[in-house]
């Protein structure tokens, strides 16, 4: 059979941002990714294949994959012509086993490459505010396994030259060894005054760092509750610290956000969270799908005769991607829309527009129907209006723009439907107090969401996730159904979500 290739890919410490541009291409043209489990699941976004965790230790419920095991899949996947990546946390040849895994494919003569990754303990030392080296303190940073292979009799590592050591000493995967590497560090020859810290799930939101020194770490760690991964970081460089890092200033550290936008429409909103340092959580409920046949062949007619509407009125993203995209399949371009002027309900949709090179006449200071619907209603006496909009849509627009003397035509362009079930992981986080708060960003999707939380017989009175909403309607469904709002956006955006959920957060 022909042969595939196999990619050992860096992931980076955690924060999804810091993937090279080579590893992204990989993702995306990759048939099959194993990844590791201290890889962030956000990266499998960019992902078109099969993505299948193979972690050698336990996480819930997974199964652990023996390294072996990993080795002969990658061999038997590029053999059957495969393009495989081996999506591996911080960098592959790091403490990360890929060398290992480079000699099975070199053994088996299956080409390969390997992608270098931002490793855990460069990432550690930044995101918490250390210097590993600086040049009126240290001119040297050592990087130390604190975790050797188990089967070895004896260790290979030196702790009379590692407590000699004129430099930093950073120890990966040795937080279940803290109190004998520190002992045996001062033992041999280590002040137990020396500056130590450990850099807990480091780059990610939930980020910890503990400083203390030698003497006193082990009990720092035990107490503050510090689990893996982590690393132990041990020098003067710790001095340098502030107080807090610029990571660890920023708005949304550790806080888990709710998205219930579409999968597909998440990655813009997600970035910003992350850039935040906080943490999306993608739970989509409501779905887009295309019409059918029949709404096809009306959405058909329409096209053909648009010269005889005078507005398009669009007041969704969706409404715009559709409407165009059935308009090029008519064999049109945007030169069709002619003179028809153009409303938008808001800048999200005015970007969409750009995308086509057209630009809104009209865009009401509020972003919300009710303020377009005000609007047009002065310029609208006698003239036709196309409404390109989903199966379901609120008809204050309609309603108001025909009592203004308008005759308007809803035209269905795409499909809103709602999600039947949350995800089984977000419904546990949920009960378990780990989303912090959810945006919801329509009175339908508020109605779903508490009605989805009943059935999983989530107490609403209860529940300490709260609610930041995208409009007063959209607050008024909530409390309606139950939901408690915390926060309301002032800009009826999911910007403008996130930007009420800082302000009651700070």
């Amino acid at each position: 059979m022909n042969s595939g290739i196999v990619y050992l890919v860096g992931a980076g410490p955690g924060d999804p941002g810091l993937l090279t541009l080579r590893g992204r291409d990989l993702l995306q043209q990759a048939d099959l990714v194993l990844y590791d489990g201290l890889v962030n699941p956000l990266l499998l976004n960019l992902a078109t294949g099969v993505c299948e965790r193979t972690a050698r230790t336990r996480t819930g419920d997974s199964r652990i994959v023996p390294q072996q095991e990993i080795n002969e899949r990658l061999v038997l996947e590029a053999k059957a012509g495969k393009r495989v990546v081996r999506l591996k946390g911080g960098d592959p040849y790091i403490f990360g086993r890929g060398s290992e895994e480079a000699a099975a494919l070199e053994e088996a003569g299956i080409p390969y490459e390997v992608v270098p990754g931002i490793t855990a303990a460069t990432a550690a030392g930044e995101y918490a505010g250390f210097s590993f080296t600086h040049r009126e303190i240290t001119s040297a940073v050592a990087f130390v396994t604190g975790h050797e292979d188990p089967s070895r009799e004896s260790s290979r590592l030196d702790y009379s030259a590692l407590a000699a050591f004129p430099g930093t000493l950073v120890f990966y995967m040795g937080l279940g060894r803290i109190e004998t590497i520190c002992r045996e560090l001062v033992e041999n020859g280590r002040s137990p005054a020396t500056p130590a810290a450990v850099i807990c799930k480091a780059s990610l939101p939930q980020q910890q760092v503990v400083t203390s020194n030698l003497a006193d770490l082990a009990r720092e760690v035990t107490e503050n509750g510090l689990v893996p991964p982590s690393l132990i970081v041990v020098g003067e460089c710790i001095n340098l610290r502030e107080a807090s890092s610029w990571f660890e200033r920023r708005p949304l550290l550790g806080v888990r956000v709710g998205i219930t936008r579409p999968t597909d429409q998440c990655e813009k909103i997600s970035q910003r969270i992350i850039e935040l340092s906080g943490q999306p959580v993608v739970m989509p409920l409501i779905s887009i799908s295309p019409i059918d046949q029949q709404q096809k062949a009306k959405v058909q007619d329409v096209i053909d005769r648009l010269c005889d509407y005078d507005w398009i009125v669009f007041t969704s993203v969706n409404g715009v991607s559709s409407f165009f995209e059935y308009l090029f399949a008519a064999g049109k371009d945007v030169r069709a829309i002619g003179q028809i002027q153009i409303a938008s309900i808001g800048p999200s949709v005015e970007k969409a527009l750009q995308r086509f090179s057209l630009k809104s006449d009209v865009v009401p200071e509020t972003f919300r129907a009710e303020a377009l619907a005000e609007v047009l209603a002065d310029h609208v006496d006698g003239q036709q209006v196309l409404w390109p909009r989903a199966n379901r849509a609120r008809q204050v627009l309609p309603e108001t723009l025909e009592a203004a003397g308008a005759k308007v035509t809803g035209l269905e362009v795409y499909v809103n439907d709602d999600v039947a079930e949350l995800p089984s992981e977000v419904v546990q986080q949920m009960k378990n107090g780990e989303v912090d708060w959810i945006g919801l960003s329509s009175p339908s999707i508020a109605r779903q969401m508490a009605q989805l939380l009943k059935s999983h017989e989530i107490d609403l009175s209860q529940l300490s996730t709260r609610f930041a909403t995208i409009s007063p309607v959209t607050s008024a469904a909530a409390v309606e159904s139950g939901l408690s709002v915390a926060a309301e956006a002032t800009t009826h955006t999911w910007d403008g979500i996130v930007d009420a959920i800082i302000r009651i957060n700070s």
